[in-house]
């Protein structure tokens, strides 16, 4: 079997618990690219989350951020962009405020014309937003969701929640938002998009767009918002820190993030010698 293209998660996949690259991941990596196989990063993170580790380890990919919303190429220009309009992502802030959740809440907005995207959070105090500006080495901005142009598209909205009250929570915004997408990504975190629009349906959306049949597809995952992606493709890989609960679902089952689980895995079906 051939495969053409090879999708990865973030955070507990494709950087190991110390939120760095292993060698032998980098070095899987650069086989794919010099094979001609896309190494696709898709993640709940913005763009600005993910550049810092292609800067850092030297090497440029497509993007598939916000868990599907915007697409970029390797040369880092849009092919697909959605999102929540403004209207719309402001009555889930309005929302939350109003419910007084024990949670802080993200809003993360694309640009096309400049190709920027902004990360506005209500307090830059808050811890839960310090610890995620030291993990992705990106920087939020204090403000509102009205500090953006009418036209704007808000890729997600993420709630940062206290963990004993994220189930009572994602509940909650379930039941006033049911035509909105909202999956639980971690123990503590909260992802909010538009319906329909998942790490599968861009999965989907860039094979499409470059003629690649899913039947020649790979991806690496590790949590629950990855299920559908993980679905999606011919060969999927859970990764060994996985949730004991996922690990039923999927008959591979790689090595943990900071086992060099992609690397093992690619070498299995023979993309990487």
């Amino acid at each position: 079997m051939s495969y053409k293209i090879v999708f990865s998660d973030v955070d507990g996949t494709l950087l190991n618990s110390n939120h760095q690259l292993l060698n032998n991941t980098l070095y899987a990596i650069r086989q794919l690219q010099q094979r001609d196989i896309p190494f696709v990063i898709i993640s709940a993170r913005s763009p600005s989350g993910i550049y810092p580790i292609q800067e850092t380890y030297g090497f440029r990919s497509p993007i598939i951020s916000y868990s599907g919303t915007l697409i970029l190429d390797e040369q880092r220009k849009a092919l697909y962009v959605s999102g929540l309009v403004k209207k719309q992502a402001a009555e889930v802030i309005d929302f939350i405020e109003e419910k007084q959740f024990d949670c802080s809440w993200n809003i993360y907005s694309w640009n096309v014309e400049d190709s920027v995207d902004t990360w506005i959070v209500k307090s830059k105090q808050d811890p839960r937003i310090l610890r995620e500006e030291s993990i992705v080495h990106a920087s939020a901005v204090k403000g509102t969701i009205h500090m953006l142009p009418d036209t704007a598209k808000v890729g997600k909205i993420l709630c940062m929640c206290n963990p004993d009250r994220i189930l009572e929570i994602e509940q909650a915004l379930k039941a006033e938002f049911p035509e909105l997408s909202i999956a639980k990504s971690s123990d503590i975190l909260l992802e909010i998009m538009p319906n329909g629009v998942t790490k599968s349906s861009a999965v989907k959306t860039l094979c499409e767009l470059w003629n690649i049949p899913l039947t020649d597809t790979v991806a690496f995952g590790d949590n629950y918002n990855d299920i559908e992606m993980l679905e999606t493709v011919r060969m999927p890989f859970l990764m060994g820190n996985a949730p004991k609960e996922l690990k039923g679902r999927f008959p591979n089952v790689t090595d943990s993030n900071d086992e060099d689980g992609i690397y093992k895995a690619l070498k299995q079906i023979g993309l990487i010698s």
